[in-house]
């Protein structure tokens, strides 16, 4: 009875946990008929049923969040077992998700794996590019990739990236029809490109500090974006002022594209921060990856510039 329930029970976890057979099936790389087929065979099987469907979603019925509630840690365990396997095999083997934002994804954990993966052939890496917050527990992501100050308590938590700091820019031919503001104050009178945060629902307030003054300025202008290398461009293009990442403007500011102003208002903070739970495994390739990443590291800036 386990070994034919046992490939149906690992389908029935991921369509639970995703709440789809889209993502279920994509994830396990079957058809969505053939997994809605095998769901239905586990059912007639096990006599009850364990997914409420419906034309839009999908749910586990109480009987299968008490499947779910079994399942899920023993799969964990198992799968943990089988990663450390690798520590048997002559180089760390092991396959890791991760997910992190843009940023963080092109300037810090690329330039990483760039040096890291082709000595170890037998590390895999799958990057999952997302501007919210994400629970890498129920979404079964190995890490997380986050600003310090974004990352829960209860994860152990890695610095990949030195100290941070935002930047207000726009372009030289915007500030020929408009003056340069002195205060956040002055940004009332301005054209400011907002970006829309999926973990807010919202528009990003503009944080300032300075002598011990934490300020927010919710901004307005003509523009707004979901991604801060949009909202870059427009400001490159002389629509507006935006508020983004010191390095993602550095490049731009250089080279006289961008003018820089609330300089003093703009402190640091903690920059880009590998979490995960307290209870992962720590393996050798897992430990590997994390000391690839681990903050500060000798080769991250050669390997930043041969990335880009």
């Amino acid at each position: 009875m386990l070994k034919e329930n046992l490939a149906d029970l690992l389908s029935f976890c991921a369509v639970a946990e995703a709440r789809s057979f889209t993502k279920a099936a994509a994830k396990l790389r079957v058809s969505q008929s053939a997994l809605s087929h095998a769901m239905r065979e586990l059912e007639a099987r096990l006599g009850v049923r364990l997914l409420a469907r419906t034309t839009r979603s999908v749910a586990p019925t109480e009987a299968g969040e008490r499947l779910l509630r079994v399942l899920s840690p023993a799969l964990d365990e198992i799968g943990a077992e089988l990663e450390a396997l690798g520590e048997l095999r002559e180089k760390p083997a092991g396959n890791f998700r991760i997910t992190a934002g843009e940023d963080a994804v092109e300037r810090v954990i690329m330039p990483a794996l760039a040096h890291l993966l082709p000595a170890y052939p037998d590390l895999k890496v799958e990057l999952t590019v997302d501007a919210g917050f994400v629970d890498i527990v129920a979404e079964r992501y190995d890490a997380g990739v986050r600003l310090g100050e974004q990352v829960a308590k209860d994860m152990i938590a890695v610095p990949i990236g030195p100290e941070m700091r935002m930047a207000v820019v726009g372009a030289p031919t915007y500030f020929e029809r408009r003056p340069r503001p002195e205060t956040p104050d002055d940004l009332t009178a301005h054209d400011c490109i907002n970006l829309r945060l999926p973990t807010l629902g919202g528009f990003y307030a503009w944080e300032f500090e300075k002598d011990g003054r934490e300020l927010r300025a919710r901004v307005e202008g003509q523009l707004a974006f979901n991604t801060s290398k949009q909202a870059i461009g427009a400001a490159v293009a002389g629509l507006g002022l935006t508020s983004t990442l010191e390095g993602m403007v550095a490049d731009h500011i250089a080279a006289g594209r961008l003018i820089r102003v609330l300089d003093d208002w703009c402190p640091p903070f903690p920059g880009y921060h590998l979490y995960y739970p307290s209870r992962r495994q720590s393996s050798a390739a897992f430990r590997l990856l994390v000391d690839a990443l681990r903050w500060p590291v000798d080769f991250r800036g050669e390997l930043t510039q041969a990335f880009h």
